[in-house]
C-alpha cells in the first residue's frame, strides 16, 4: 500500500480499479504482414464492430433527438457498407502486404480527397463522413475504445487530463472517480465530476504512470489522497468516511421539497448547471428548480459537423418537457479557448480565451447562430425556455443578438411554426467590461448570469485553466465580489433579476455573501443544491448583510 498526492476538486469517496483513458488519434504506423487473408479478417471483424456501435448510437439518437437529429449515423452505416470503400482497403492489404490500419487510413485519404473536390456542397460534406468512419474502424483495430472506457465494472479514470470533445463521449455510467496528473480546478474534468457527483483529484503528477492499472485504490475528492491497494487500516478509514459522507446525504435529502428561503423569509432561486439532455435526471433526483445553464456546446462537441436545426430542437424539446414547466436558461454555444470542434476550423490563435469564442463566433458565423435561434425558438412551445448569452462585452452585441431573434421570431410566424413570443432573453455577467457596463446593459435584457470563472480569470489576469496558478486564481478575490455587487446593482435598478451560474455558486462559504450583494439565484451542479439549500435555509440576512458590505466595500 502507498498513497499519491494531488489536489481534491470533488469532493467524495470513491473505491474501485484504476483504469486509463484510452485515447485515440495519432499517427496510424504501415508495417508489414506475411497473412494478408488475416489481416482482411481483421478488418472485417472491426468494419463489423463499428457498424454494430454505429447501429447502437443511431438508436439511442432516435430516442434522444429524433430520427432527422440520428440520420448522420445511418448515414456512416451505409459508407461502411460501400464496396468501393470494402474493396479499396482489402486490395491494398493484399497488394502491398500492410497492415489493416494503414490501409483504411490510405483509402480514407484517397476518398476524402475526391469528395472534397467534387462541385456538390453536399458530396463535399462527405469528406468528413469518411474520415469520421475510417477512424472509429482505425480506433477499433487499434484496440481504442468507444466511451474511453472498456470495463465491465465502474472504474475509478486516470488521464494527464481530459479535453471537453472527450469528457462528453465517456461512459459516465462506468465511472466512480476521475484522477488526473495535470488538470486544475476549473478543468471540464472537475465541471463534470461535480455534475456527476462523484470524486475527483487533480495535480497527482508523474505519480499516475500506466503500471497502476487495474490496481485497488481509494480516492478522496475533499483531500486529495489517492490510496493505491490500501492496507486495512486506511480502507477502513477511508470507507468510514465514504458511510459518513451517504448518511449526510440521506440526511439532506429530508430537504427535498422544501423552499430555498432564509430565516427571514428571504426566498432564494437554486437552479441547476448541466451539459446534456442526460443530466435531467439528476436535476429531478436532487430536486433542482429548474436550469440555470444549460451548455449546449456538448451538442457540437459530440458531432463531427454542425448539428442540425432538428437535431437541437429535439435535445431542448426534450429537456424543457422533461423540467415540466420550470425554468430552463440555455446558453447558445460557447465554443472556442478550450472547447474546440475541428469543423469549425478556427485559426490557432496565441490567446484563445480573449480570441475569437462564444457570441463572437455567433456574429460572425450568423448562419450557424440562427440556427440554433430557431431550435431554441421552436422548443419554447414545449416548455419555460430562457436564452442566454456568452461572453458578452458591450451594448451593440446584445442590441444584434436581439435584432437577429427578431428575424428568427419573424421567419418563424411566416412558416406558422409555434413559438413563445415572450422567451425571455440574458446574458453571461464574464468580463468586466460587462461589469462596467451593467448598468447599460440591464435595460436591454430580462437578467444577468454571473459566470464566476470567467469573470476571476478576466479580471485578475489568470488563466483559469493553468496548472501551476491555482494559488493565483482566486475566485474570492474582493474584486471579483465587489464586481458581483456593481452588477447587482445595476440589475435591480433596471427591474431584472441576477445569477450566478458559475461553479463558486455551490460554495457554501460565500453563501451569505452572494445574498447581502443581492444574488437572487444560484446556479450549482445537482448534488450542490441539498447542501446549498440547507446553508440558505440556516441563514438570516438582517443580522450580518450590513456588516458583510461594510468590509466588502471599505478603504
Amino acid at each position: 500500500m502507498y498513497t499519491i498526492q494531488g489536489k481534491g476538486v470533488s469532493k467524495g469517496v470513491a473505491d474501485g480499479p484504476i483504469y486509463f483513458y484510452r485515447r485515440g488519434g495519432g499517427e496510424v504506423v504501415k508495417t508489414a504482414v506475411s497473412d494478408a487473408e488475416a489481416e482482411k479478417k481483421r478488418f472485417e471483424d472491426a468494419r463489423q464492430t463499428a457498424m454494430q456501435q454505429l447501429a447502437e448510437l443511431y438508436d439511442k439518437a432516435v430516442a434522444e433527438v429524433g430520427e432527422e437529429g440520428a440520420a448522420l449515423f445511418e448515414a456512416h452505416q451505409m459508407m461502411l457498407d460501400d464496396l468501393d470503400y470494402i474493396d479499396g482497403i482489402n486490395d491494398m492489404i493484399e497488394g502491398e502486404g500492410i497492415n489493416a490500419e494503414y490501409a483504411v487510413s490510405q483509402i480514407a485519404e484517397q476518398f476524402a480527397e475526391m469528395f472534397a473536390s467534387m462541385d456538390d456542397a453536399y458530396m463535399q460534406a462527405r469528406a468528413a463522413d469518411v474520415k469520421d468512419i475510417s477512424t472509429r474502424v482505425i480506433g477499433i483495430l487499434s484496440g481504442v475504445v468507444a466511451g474511453g472506457i472498456d470495463s465491465d465494472v465502474p472504474v475509478i479514470l486516470a488521464s494527464d487530463d481530459l479535453a471537453p470533445s472527450e469528457t462528453v463521449q465517456l461512459d459516465k455510467s462506468k465511472i466512480l472517480g476521475f484522477v488526473t496528473s495535470g488538470g486544475s480546478g476549473n478543468s471540464h474534468t472537475a465541471i463534470l465530476a461535480r455534475t456527476m457527483g462523484i470524486p475527483a483529484i487533480i495535480g497527482v503528477g508523474d505519480a499516475l504512470t500506466e503500471g497502476l492499472e487495474g490496481k485497488s485504490a481509494i480516492i478522496d475528492g475533499s483531500t486529495g489522497e489517492v490510496a493505491i491497494d490500501p492496507d486495512e487500516v486506511t480502507s477502513q478509514r477511508l470507507l468510514r468516511k465514504q458511510a459518513e459522507e451517504r448518511a449526510l446525504k440521506e440526511l439532506l435529502d429530508q430537504l427535498k421539497g422544501k423552499e430555498n428561503v432564509t430565516l427571514d423569509g428571504r426566498k432564494v432561486m437554486v437552479y441547476c448547471n448541466i451539459g446534456s439532455p442526460d443530466d435531467v435526471d439528476p436535476v429531478l433526483t436532487n430536486d433542482g428548480g429548474g436550469i440555470g445553464l444549460f451548455r449546449s456546446e456538448f451538442l457540437y462537441l459530440q458531432n463531427d459537423d454542425y448539428p442540425t436545426e432538428e437535431q437541437q430542437f429535439q435535445a431542448y424539446k426534450t429537456v424543457a418537457e422533461r423540467m415540466g414547466g420550470k425554468r430552463v436558461i440555455i446558453r447558445t454555444l460557447d465554443i472556442g479557448a478550450d472547447k474546440q470542434a475541428d469543423y469549425f476550423q478556427l485559426e490557432k490563435e496565441e490567446n484563445p480565451a480573449m480570441g475569437l469564442r462564444a457570441i463572437r463566433i455567433c456574429l460572425t458565423r450568423p448562419e450557424v447562430f440562427k440556427t440554433q435561434l430557431r431550435a431554441l425558438y421552436r422548443a419554447s412551445a414545449y416548455g419555460k425556455i430562457a436564452i442566454m448569452f456568452p461572453m458578452i462585452t458591450s451594448v451593440w452585441e446584445v442590441q444584434e443578438i436581439k435584432r437577429i431573434c427578431d428575424g428568427v421570431k419573424a421567419e418563424l410566424r411566416a412558416e406558422e411554426i409555434p413559438f413563445n413570443e415572450n422567451v425571455e432573453l440574458g446574458i453571461m455577467i464574464e468580463t468586466p467590461s460587462a461589469v462596467m457596463m451593467s448598468d447599460r446593459l440591464a435595460k436591454e435584457v430580462d437578467f444577468f448570469s454571473v459566470g464566476t470563472n470567467d469573470l476571476t480569470q478576466y479580471t485578475l489576469a489568470v488563466d483559469r485553466q493553468g496548472n501551476n496558478l491555482d494559488k493565483f486564481f482566486d475566485s474570492h478575490h474582493p474584486a471579483v465580489l465587489r464586481m458581483l455587487k456593481m452588477a447587482a446593482d445595476n440589475a435591480h435598478k433596471a427591474g431584472i433579476w441576477i445569477g450566478i451560474c458559475g461553479e463558486l455558486g455551490a460554495d457554501v462559504s460565500l453563501t451569505e455573501t452572494f445574498l447581502a450583494i443581492g444574488i437572487d439565484e444560484l446556479s450549482v451542479s445537482p448534488a450542490a443544491v441539498l447542501p446549498l439549500r440547507s446553508a440558505i435555509r440556516s441563514i438570516d440576512t438582517t443580522k450580518n448583510s450590513q456588516k458583510i458590505l461594510d468590509e466588502l466595500l471599505s478603504d
